[in-house]
């Protein structure tokens, strides 16, 4: 009986050993758009008061755990039945991707300054600022189970090859640190300034290191943002056309010997630019209320 019991211990031990290892060889394969996901959401998540960044950010973490609990069962079933339709997914997620990039871009050359500036004249009070923030969250939502699924599929690719409850252990904890670490971090970045600012006010000194590295901070959170603003829309169209590059066969060597990184990008921005201008031309054939 105890000798029974130990056995089943032990089988826990090496399935948690194996669990653990494969775990960070996917962590690993992931890494890359971790690092999109994270210039994304931090974009996404920034722009708020400073009392709000929290809880709106805990309302987007919220909604990507959900996000994951949806994507990891089907996810696991398309897998085993309908792998084509996996595909599938990933490619109209990198579509909506791509149209997100060009979007940004067309409007960083293209400012609509007339309509910006009803809008900040329009938002008086608290419930209108709210409903603006719901809008913000319920959008970095929607990229965030695009992402989602990119991250959770890459991660299923690299134990395809095992028993289920691999797959269903490696790629939950993959999930799961993909959520905490992203918005963890992302959490950090929007309170830099905060931090600055009790740094400042730590002792009554003045220009003490305390307060230089506080007025660091505070000074890097605009430069930071910006950055996080540019990298976004740069990481959105490396994604979408990473996805493209990967799952369409004829895109893969489309420039032969032009680096990877390149034509992922230059593909993500091209259909990007074509699904935003059949959006436009389906949006201007659409009565206007």
């Amino acid at each position: 009986m105890a000798s029974g019991f130990f056995a089943i211990l032990d089988d826990i031990a090496t399935l948690l050993d194996d669990v653990a290892a494969m775990s960070k060889i996917a962590t690993k394969k992931t890494a890359g758009i971790l690092g999109d996901d994270l210039a994304v959401n931090a974009e996404k998540a920034s722009g708020f008061v400073s009392k709000r960044e929290l809880p709106v950010l805990w309302a987007i973490t919220k909604g990507s755990l959900l996000n994951k609990l949806i994507i990891l069962p089907i996810a696991f079933l398309l897998s085993a039945f309908l792998p084509w339709a996996v595909t599938l997914a990933l490619i109209l997620g990198g579509l909506y991707l791509a149209f997100e990039g060009a979007e940004k871009i067309y409007e960083f050359f293209v400012p609509h300054t007339e309509e910006h500036a009803i809008t900040d004249a329009m938002v008086k009070s608290e419930a209108e600022i709210l409903e603006m923030e719901k809008a913000k969250i319920k959008s970095a939502i929607v990229t965030d189970f695009i992402l989602s699924v990119e991250i959770v599929i890459i991660a299923l690719g690299t134990v395809i090859e095992e028993p289920l409850i691999n797959q269903i252990a490696v790629v939950s904890v993959v999930a799961l640190i993909a959520t905490i670490g992203v918005y963890g971090i992302v959490a950090l970045i929007v309170r830099m300034d905060d931090f600055g600012f009790r740094l400042i006010n730590f002792n009554e000194e003045d220009n003490s290191i305390s307060d230089k590295i506080g007025r660091l901070f505070v000074n890097a959170l605009p430069k930071v943002i910006k950055s996080l603003s540019v990298i976004g829309t740069i990481a959105l169209l490396l994604v979408s056309g990473g996805i493209f590059v990967h799952n369409i066969p004829f895109l893969h060597h489309i420039i032969p010997g032009v680096p990877n990184i390149i034509i992922e990008f230059l593909v993500g921005l091209i259909i990007g630019f074509l699904v935003f201008l059949v959006y436009k031309g389906v949006k201007k054939l659409l009565p206007k209320n």
